[in-house]
């Protein structure tokens, strides 16, 4: 089914889907959960094509980024269909969304799961999507079925993932009060922007939420990339958030006139970061592994045609799993680009900007994500994330498990982006096995 097909068939269809309320969780009584049902994928697929009208632009996709008023009518939405399914409903005072079933043992940790709504700059309707229209359909599932957990269930939506992560940041206790004056893509700050969506940015140490409180996190999300679909798997097992590290880097030669300087007399930066750029992919594809490297962007002044370039200000980025390989990777760089500067009369200076560390998913919870794959006869592999996700900053706080499903053609944030509604139905039933088997795994092993 082709992207267009889907979004219009799949609205369509929403209208004649009937949002019951149901019964709350803890009213239901339990019953086997060794052959648990499956979701009803039409009706997830819905939702999805429901969700991308929010913020639709005319090349097919999205521009429903945080704080702006299709990130806040989108969020209405996905709230609307929590209160249907009978959850409980909380706002925290990040403003991140959550949808709560109560369990069998009250005191137990809650089990939670989701991702995000909001989107880049002409962005698809996939990313972050997936994951929490799933949560929310898993949650309905288990509803109709009446089947009650020993945790807790809570499904979330988390603000900004697509600037800072702000959201589960603020969950696992890492969000600074000076984050709240950084500015958004949707021209509010975040402290604007979080009031805006109904959170309270005067009490934003409230959101975090302590260790022991949470018994585990599960994230269903799109590839993003074109690993699983090249391969014919069906869901990639993450083994982990690679961590990402940024740096502006200057190189600062001399400005002089282009037409007059000889060119064996010229200090060009421009010349230089030329050749960095160069060294730099040259450095990251000389290690053995997955870890990638990127400048991509850059600025030349003074800028004239007829001036030799006297600045170049540019980016660094260097993501892995692996602390040490970054490490080991910056210090080439670093290295390789005096002696660049010693040849060209240029000098190079490094500032780093930001640092997120690399998150580990939990052994236990990708053994789970595998054998519930298998469980529904689909095809696995681990494998590592590119991109940075909500999980690694709720991994602070609580065991985490990713869940991958295909992206066709490996397009991401690209109003081309598009996952099978066959591959969206397929992660959610392995979303909605692992959750019951984590309420097994960690019964006798709370965090």
């Amino acid at each position: 089914m082709h992207r267009r097909d889907f979004l219009h068939d799949g609205t369509i269809l929403l209208a004649g889907l009937a949002l019951s309320r149901g019964a709350r969780r803890d009213l239901f009584p339990q019953h086997n959960v060794d052959t648990p049902p499956k979701v009803n994928g039409q009706r997830l697929n819905a939702t999805l094509a429901q969700l991308s009208r929010y913020g639709s632009n005319p090349q097919g996709g999205v521009s429903r980024v945080a704080y702006s008023d299709a990130d806040r009518e989108g969020r209405l939405y996905i709230r609307s269909l929590m209160e249907n399914a009978g959850l409980e409903v909380r706002l925290d005072a990040a403003g991140n969304l959550f949808g709560k079933s109560s369990g069998r043992r009250a005191t137990e940790p809650s089990i939670l799961f989701g991702s995000h709504a909001d989107s880049v700059p002409e962005g698809g309707n996939f990313d972050g999507d997936v994951g929490t229209m799933s949560a929310i359909e898993v949650m309905r599932t288990l509803g109709e079925q009446r089947i009650v957990t020993d945790h807790p269930l809570e499904a979330v939506c988390w603000q900004n993932e697509e600037g800072l992560l702000f959201g589960s940041r603020a969950f696992a206790g890492l969000a600074k009060s000076s984050d709240l004056d950084l500015g958004s893509t949707s021209g509010k700050t975040i402290r604007d922007g979080t009031a805006f969506i109904g959170g309270d940015p005067s009490h934003i140490d409230s959101a975090k939420r302590a260790p022991g409180t949470v018994a585990c996190y599960l994230e269903l999300h799109i590839e993003q990339g074109g690993t699983l679909e090249r391969d014919h798997v069906d869901i990639g097992v993450v083994e982990g958030i690679v961590g990402i590290w940024e740096w502006t880097v200057t190189v600062t030669g001399f400005a002089n006139h282009a037409g007059t300087t000889p060119m064996d007399q010229r200090k060009d930066a421009l010349l230089s970061a030329a050749r960095f750029i160069e060294m730099v992919h040259r450095v990251v594809r000389a290690e053995r592994g997955r870890q990638v490297g990127n400048v991509g962007q850059i600025r030349a002044e003074p800028g004239a045609p007829n001036v030799i370039p006297g600045k170049v200000v540019m980016s660094l980025e260097l993501r892995d799993l692996e602390s040490a390989t970054v490490d080991r990777m910056y210090a080439r760089i670093t290295d390789e680009a005096r002696t660049i500067g010693a040849a060209d009369g240029t000098s190079f200076a490094f500032t780093p900007i930001s640092a997120s560390q690399p998150a580990r998913c939990d052994p236990r919870l990708q053994q789970v994500i595998t054998t519930s794959a298998r469980e529904l006869g689909l095809s696995s592999r681990p494998m590592p994330s590119g991109a940075g996700h909500d999980a690694q900053e709720v991994a602070r706080v609580a065991p985490v498990g990713m869940i991958f499903v295909p992206s066709v053609g490996g397009i991401s944030h690209s109003p081309k982006e598009f996952t099978k509604p066959e591959d969206v139905e397929r992660g959610a039933n392995v979303l909605l096995r692992s959750v019951l088997a984590a309420d097994r795994l960690f019964e006798s092993a709370p965090t």
